[in-house]
């Protein structure tokens, strides 16, 4: 398809298909960012960029700097506003503002980024048969950031229009993949004056026509990057000379997983990359590895962090070997609150496309917890919702896709829902 160069005068429909056919990483999100902020600043709202946007001391897993130059460049390429991505000072994400009235002040957090995977390209896959499929190789929107994007600008159209009794704040973070960009959004101070805070998932594979108005109990989660280094020599001649960092990677990969799970609550492990970049008759110098912990509760996290980080510097001292580490990305847990379920329950049951209200507890984890944690540790209400989107494939996977009709109840349900969490309003 086309790539548009202004969503002004596109459909919502048309604006997801564009951004998924232009799917951004985490921390590349120039072209979504931009955008979105060039329409958000027509529509009337104030927009922040940059280092005004998130917290920069408080990113996680930001790629090299020539990876994001280059994602720029590309954006640029494309047809991006070049003002838009000055603005940012190569931190992607938005924060969009406006005042309608005098009651609360009231944020939708959506998510934008894509993953590092490449799509299917075959005629079973609807976005490659289409047309929009990612003309980014090895990134897709395969878990609806796309649609997220969308149902937020959704939201921004529809009160531009119609207004209500109080303040908007859109949401738009950056790097949710990995959990990177939640807590620097929420360290943005943007949230703090917050008396409600409604975040949403399209999917989960949850069919069109049903709302889940809470997802309770999302894991904790911290995924960390290893680097074990060594000292290479050759393996036949002098094999007693060099230090083998990938058998420290291999002993620490078995102990690892031999971690006593907790009995306080659920605890997971994995080790989800690993690489090794050597000759075979070489005793490996560097070797890296990427390791993701879990935790039904923050300290259960920790728990699980601080043995795996234990277990690394054991493999480390027993073969010889030096060792660093560094936070990819992490997310904590939350509890959604009972009140503004209800106003969810309430509106999606207003809401004519929708056949299903229901709860249900979240298998994964998800960087919003940041977001709703503080607006909660600052006397504001949130709840973390779903809109089913009938996804013939499941998240992360190439034939990932969703009803778009899910785009449409999306922006009906919280815009019902924001009306309701008005305390003046008429409707209850």
């Amino acid at each position: 398809m086309e790539a548009l160069t202004s969503f002004s005068d596109a459909s919502l429909h048309e604006i997801r298909r564009d951004l998924h056919a232009h799917a951004e990483a985490g921390w590349k999100e120039f072209r979504t960012t931009a955008l979105l902020a060039a329409e958000l600043e027509e529509l009337g709202y104030e927009v922040h960029l940059g280092a005004n946007a998130v917290d920069p001391s408080e990113r996680m897993g930001v790629p090299s700097d020539d990876e994001v130059a280059a994602a720029r460049e590309r954006a640029l390429n494309e047809g991006t506003p070049a003002a838009y991505v000055e603005r940012m000072d190569d931190i992607t994400g938005a924060v969009a503002i406006k005042r309608f009235g005098d009651g609360p002040t009231i944020g939708v957090r959506t998510d934008i980024d894509a993953l590092e995977r490449q799509e299917a390209m075959d005629d079973d896959h609807r976005p490659a048969r289409e047309g929009f499929a990612s003309v980014h190789p090895g990134e897709m929107h395969a878990c609806g950031h796309d649609a997220h994007a969308t149902i937020g600008l959704g939201v921004a159209r529809t009160f531009a229009q119609e207004g209500f009794d109080g303040t908007l704040k859109l949401f738009f973070q950056p790097a949710e993949e990995g959990g990177r960009g939640g807590k620097p959004m929420s360290e943005s101070g943007h949230l703090d004056d917050l008396d409600h805070l409604l975040a949403v998932h399209v999917g989960l594979d949850e069919p069109i026509g049903t709302v889940v108005s809470s997802y309770d109990a999302p894991l904790a989660n911290a995924k960390v990057d290893v680097t074990f280094s060594g000292e290479p020599a050759h393996a036949g001649g002098e094999p007693n000379a060099g230090r083998n960092a990938l058998q420290a990677a291999a002993a620490a990969i078995g102990n690892l997983y031999g971690i006593a799970r907790h009995g306080d609550g659920r605890t997971r492990i994995n080790v989800g990359r690993v690489s090794a970049d050597n000759a075979q008759n070489v005793i490996c110098e560097e070797a890296t590895m990427r390791v993701e912990v879990r935790g039904s509760t923050h300290d259960l996290n920790e728990y699980m962090l601080g043995r795996a980080r234990e277990v690394i510097d054991g493999a480390a001292t027993m073969h010889d070997v030096d060792y660093g580490t560094e936070l990819y990305g992490k997310t904590t847990t939350f509890e959604n609150d009972e009140s503004v379920i209800e106003r969810v329950e309430a509106a999606a049951e207003a809401t004519d496309a929708v056949d299903e209200v229901i709860r249900t507890e979240f298998g994964g984890s998800e960087d919003a917890s940041y977001l709703i944690r503080r607006v909660q540790e600052s006397g504001g209400t949130a709840t973390y919702l779903g809109i089913g989107a009938s996804n013939p494939s499941g998240h992360h996977t190439a034939y990932f896709d969703i009803d778009e009709t899910a785009i449409d109840i999306g922006v009906d349900v919280i815009t019902e829902a924001i009306r309701r969490l008005n305390p003046s309003s008429s409707v209850d």
